[in-house]
């Protein structure tokens, strides 16, 4: 039941060796069905997949992980902008639960946001979860922008592969925290400056 999953907010140092590979089967598991390599970057007990986020909330109950959210505070450019914010990512919601919702882990997560002091959190999700966050941002906490496209560096180097990449077919999600979301830089390019998280 949803009612038994209870939150923990906890920093990335705070998090043992157990943890992580906890985390790293629950991403496998969560990540895998939308493609094989997805599933893969969380091989070896590697809890991240891009950026290591610094702030994780995690939603536990008696079958172990039940969904989890990271934050990263970062300088992103949008436009010719420079704009500090925190990237929200790493979200997942165990299958048996996904009506429990992006809601439930940002609502956890909200008042760290306001206590970190960011003028906005944003993150993005694929095309195919628009009605998913569409639903959160109905309760205006929240705002999905299109037509945004976002370059960041791949995680790691390789040889066959130029070191950044650009996703053009993304949703971006913005919270507007310590500013007014008419306060958003204009642009139709966020560099993220490093990896996603």
């Amino acid at each position: 039941m949803r009612s038994d999953v209870q939150w923990r907010l906890c920093w990335e140092n705070e998090l043992q060796l157990p943890e992580h590979l906890e985390l790293s089967e629950f991403f496998r598991k969560t990540y895998e069905p939308t493609g094989a390599f997805n599933g893969k970057q969380f091989a070896g007990g590697r809890s991240w997949a891009g950026a290591r986020p610094e702030l994780r909330v995690i939603g536990r109950d008696v079958h172990g992980i039940a969904a989890h959210l990271g934050l990263l505070r970062r300088y992103i450019k949008v436009g010719d902008v420079d704009l500090l914010v925190a990237e929200l990512g790493l979200y997942g919601v165990r299958p048996d639960l996904e009506g429990l919702g992006i809601a439930h882990s940002i609502s956890v997560m909200y008042p760290v946001l306001q206590q970190l002091g960011v003028p906005f959190a944003f993150g993005t999700v694929r095309q195919a979860l628009r009605n998913h966050v569409g639903r959160f941002c109905r309760k205006g906490l929240a705002n999905i922008l299109t037509g945004v496209r976002v370059r960041s560096t791949l995680p790691d180097v390789y040889p066959d592969l130029p070191p950044t990449r650009v996703d053009d077919d993304v949703l971006l999600i913005v919270l507007p925290i310590g500013r007014s979301m008419s306060e958003w830089p204009a642009g139709t390019l966020i560099d993220r400056n490093g990896p996603e998280l």
